[in-house]
């Protein structure tokens, strides 16, 4: 595997979440395999779970970690071919990805979406920038159009908390006051593309995610019928794909209650606003898996990096 960057680099999904389960029985097994290696964290974009576990991914694999706050502490890039850098950006990508690869032996990237305009956004400047520049791996840590982490720790935790050989998923949209990326919802959309699964897809009209992303899956416009029966509710924000960036419904009919959830078990990959996503009671209850989720994205984060230390070796 030469970089981390889609849920789809995975080649067996169910074989990466075996593997994962077995390294939280002993995370420090593998410590001897990033030994005199270095991980660069770049973060654009603020972060809390993401940075604290893959950082402690790292030190469970013996590696030595730098993080930058790139957005506040770095210089702006340029990422055009040709461009006459007489404007606002002092360093291109091209220089920014290979002396950077000098430092360390994988690089970490979080950079969202902008949300104003969609081909810039699905371009991933940033993100493939610096996988097209940089000599060593790359892994994306959310990037305008994925989280790939988040999306393999999602499968991690579905495995460990499932009951049947075929579960029924529900991927549920929930009100926000603010417009947020689909970085997240794509992800689990394609992972669970990956699973043995019955898969739902519930959202208002209007907040049909990308149709290429989506496509083959199940898509239900009333939240109630989609979720009968349910045994997973993910619950997640999205703004508009189409109106590109828009909020078009704040409606608090979608946000999560325990009423609606049953018996099913609730995730969601936080931060979430509580009363306004779902309530204090589900998020509080005995059904909610958020916490495991965010557990477990110290075991993606790691089997991603072991993976990729290994092809190094």
């Amino acid at each position: 595997m030469k970089h981390y960057l889609s849920i789809n680099d995975i080649d067996s999904l169910p074989v990466w979440v075996d593997e994962a389960i077995t390294l939280k029985k002993d995370p420090y097994q593998f410590k001897e395999l990033g030994k005199q290696k270095t991980i660069c964290l770049l973060f654009f974009n603020n972060s809390l779970r993401t940075r604290l576990s893959t950082q402690k991914a790292a030190i469970h694999l013996g590696m030595e970690v730098m993080i930058m706050n790139f957005g506040s502490e770095g210089w702006a890039l340029e990422f055009g071919d040709g461009t006459l850098m007489d404007q606002g950006t002092s360093e291109h990508i091209k220089e920014a990805a290979r002396v950077v690869s000098e430092y360390c032996d994988i690089i970490a990237i979080r950079a969202f979406a902008g949300l104003k305009d969609k081909a810039k956004d699905e371009a991933e400047e940033v993100l493939n920038g610096f996988a097209k520049y940089a000599s060593i791996p790359v892994v994306n840590m959310e990037s305008s159009v994925g989280h790939p982490l988040q999306a393999f720790a999602d499968a991690i935790t579905i495995a460990e908390h499932g009951t049947k050989s075929k579960p029924k998923v529900v991927l549920s949209w929930a009100p926000h006051p603010k417009a947020l990326p689909h970085a997240v919802a794509n992800s689990f959309v394609e992972m669970m593309k990956l699973q043995d699964a019955e898969f739902v897809i519930t959202h208002p009209e209007g907040y049909e995610l990308n149709h290429e992303i989506t496509k083959g899956c199940k898509i239900e416009y009333n939240q109630k019928k989609a979720l009968e029966n349910a045994d997973f509710v993910y619950v997640k924000n999205w703004s508009s794909y189409t109106d590109y960036g828009k909020v078009l419904s704040k409606d608090l009919d979608w946000t999560m209650t325990q009423e609606k959830l049953g018996k099913a078990k609730f995730m969601h990959c936080l931060p979430v606003r509580r009363n306004i996503v779902v309530e204090d009671a589900v998020l509080d209850g005995n059904q909610s898996l958020v916490l495991d989720q965010a557990n477990n994205r110290v075991f993606s984060a790691q089997l991603v990096l072991k993976k990729l230390l290994e092809d190094i070796k």
